[in-house]
């Protein structure tokens, strides 16, 4: 089975100079968790999660509207080709931990996407093989790793009676300076 198979193949967009907002809305509109970001030429220039929205509004404390996407995205945006084999989609979905993948063209252009969700739809038709579910749950496996917060980490005592600390819920300090953070699934 081919990506080309299996991908969204009416996937919408969003610009690195559109609004957060319009990013919202796309997924919303969309029933997505992810926009793809393209340049002037249709050429993926990052993906910008829900997630990536959320803590954006959380750490700046800004509308949506006064948040340009490029300003949040992941620039680094790990893709596949519509000619790739489903196994390479779950390698690179296991690699680097992330359930959506951009499929782009020869020229890096956005031609669909491929989620989990696709992949798992089809396994549970008439036509997968019980390797697939397999394959399925390795990824799911692999992504769903839980993670020790590195703030929680350092704190915890070697006694295993004692509790770790536990970390401030205040909102990080805003500055002046652009940052950009890998995106959730990138990770």
């Amino acid at each position: 089975m081919k990506v080309g198979d299996l991908m969204t193949r009416d996937v919408r967009a969003c610009t690195i100079h559109d609004s957060l907002n319009a990013a919202a809305r796309i997924m919303w509109d969309h029933d997505c968790g992810c926009a793809p970001v393209v340049d002037g030429h249709g050429r993926l220039a990052g993906i910008v999660t829900d997630r990536d929205i959320c803590m954006a509004a959380y750490t700046q404390g800004l509308p949506l509207e006064a948040i340009a996407v490029e300003r949040v995205m992941s620039p680094r945006v790990i893709s596949c080709a519509r000619g790739d084999d489903l196994e390479t989609a779950h390698r690179l979905m296991r690699t680097h931990e992330i359930h959506r993948l951009p499929v782009a063209d020869s020229r890096g252009r956005l031609a669909g996407i491929l989620s989990l969700s696709d992949v798992v739809n089809y396994s549970s038709g008439d036509s997968a093989a019980p390797s697939d579910a397999v394959e399925i749950a390795g990824t799911i496996s692999a992504i769903r790793r839980r993670r020790k917060p590195a703030a929680l980490t350092a704190s915890v005592s070697p006694d295993a009676d004692t509790a770790p600390a536990r970390e401030s819920t205040k909102a990080p300090k805003k500055t002046g300076a652009r940052r950009r953070k890998p995106s959730a699934d990138l990770r």
